[in-house]
């Protein structure tokens, strides 16, 4: 690795797997008999997960999977939180802009509608009393 004089060679790196005293891990080759120690296996990092999850299923108690399912759905719940928050709330704005331009354009026919109404009640009396106010003119 590094000439670095920092570095200890005994601590492992990100793509070495540790090997625990209790649970050796051993390749499958035939001729390496079971009794010797377990070589430490290396394994590529795209290879780490499945080596963590094999040894997570062989050595895992069901309180172990119990405590990784409630992190893991607390993790997920908190990384959804935000984009459930957002979306909830462009839905909402939506929501409410389409409520709002129906009942605007309820509104706009109702008033419209009733000033039609108004303007043809105010228009027909005044024709009346014009006509009225002529009729006694000419008597």
């Amino acid at each position: 690795m590094s000439h670095d004089p920092a570095f200890d060679a005994s601590i492992p790196v990100l793509t070495e797997v540790v090997v625990e005293p209790d649970t050796p891990i051993v390749p499958d080759v035939p001729d390496v008999p079971v009794t010797q120690p377990a070589p430490v296996i290396e394994a590529a990092p795209q290879d780490a997960p499945e080596v963590l999850e094999r040894r997570a299923v062989d050595h895992w108690s069901g309180e172990q999977w119990s405590v990784m399912e409630r992190r893991v759905t607390e993790r997920i719940l908190q990384q959804l939180q935000g984009r459930i928050d957002f979306v909830l709330e462009q839905r909402l704005r939506d929501g409410i802009a389409d409520a709002v331009d129906k009942a605007m354009t309820n509104l706009s026919a109702d008033i419209r509608s009733s000033l039609g109404d108004t303007l043809n009640e105010v228009v027909t009396r005044a024709v009346s009393q014009e006509i009225a106010h002529i009729r006694m003119l000419d008597k």
